[in-house]
């Protein structure tokens, strides 16, 4: 009975994401990380770990080719390579802060492809690629508090995330059905201090009417730091009843 449990992670450079990747770099996980740029600490951490890291450089806006990479790896790890199997969807970004009226095509389809429609087409390759294994299998989705409440001039992430949300809420009915279906869950992790919160900070206030919003929360200490986060995040994927709840918050536990 195989030992080692995979966790395959996206945006895993920076941020939250990286501060996930360090804290899985444990004894008996394999991690393959998915991003733009490798991190080279966190490599010299795997070793130092004697823990078995991949680092992918993919560009998720490019989520095909991410797909296919991930079903033909598992594919050929096979059914008994693993104890456990999770995917987690924490790649995101958000473009130019402005109404929609004033949005660039090409940055509103990037937003979307990294956000939305990569998620989609790798869950679907991880769920494909193991759905005869019959150990237990995770997909944890990052979504956003601003997936379920509109923010003006967020047209473009607001819609990622609720997408994000709702095909969820579809996968866990298709795998409920399943003699050994996934457990599945979108999860806000809260508001996390990192280099999405200094762009909104940044915004021109003219664009952005919640601005202001953004900049008292750095001011009156409300922001998570991306470790702690990423600690609650990581607690509410071991829960015993995690995918009983689709989608859900951090911030309810």
């Amino acid at each position: 009975m195989p030992q080692t449990h995979l966790y395959i992670l996206t945006g895993a450079s920076r941020g939250m994401g990286l501060a996930m990747a360090q804290q899985l770099l444990r004894c008996g996980n394999t991690l393959v990380c998915v991003a733009r740029s490798a991190n080279p600490d966190l490599a010299s951490e795997a070793k130092a770990a004697s823990v078995t890291i991949e680092q992918w450089q993919q560009d998720l806006s490019q989520g095909e080719q991410a797909a296919h990479k991930l079903q033909a790896w598992l594919q050929a790890q096979g059914p008994q390579a693993f104890a456990s199997a999770t995917l987690i969807n924490n790649a995101g970004v958000i473009p130019r802060i402005a109404p929609l009226s004033h949005s660039d095509a090409a940055d509103l389809a990037h937003a979307l492809r990294v956000g939305l429609e990569a998620p989609m087409q790798l869950t679907a390759a991880f769920l494909g690629a193991t759905d005869t294994w019959t150990v237990p299998r995770k997909v944890l989705n990052i979504s956003s508090g601003l997936g379920r409440r509109a923010m003006a001039s967020q047209a473009a992430y607001c819609a990622a995330k609720a997408g994000m949300d709702h095909f969820t809420r579809c996968v866990a009915l298709d795998e409920a059905i399943k003699p050994h279906g996934a457990k599945v869950c979108s999860l806000a992790p809260g508001v996390i201090d990192t280099d999405m919160q200094v762009q909104l900070r940044g915004a021109d206030p003219a664009a952005f009417p919640d601005r202001q919003n953004f900049a008292n929360l750095k001011t009156g200490g409300q922001l998570t730091s991306p470790a702690d986060a990423a600690t609650r995040v990581l607690a509410w994927l071991e829960r015993a009843d995690f995918g009983t709840q689709p989608v859900a918050d951090v911030r309810d536990a």
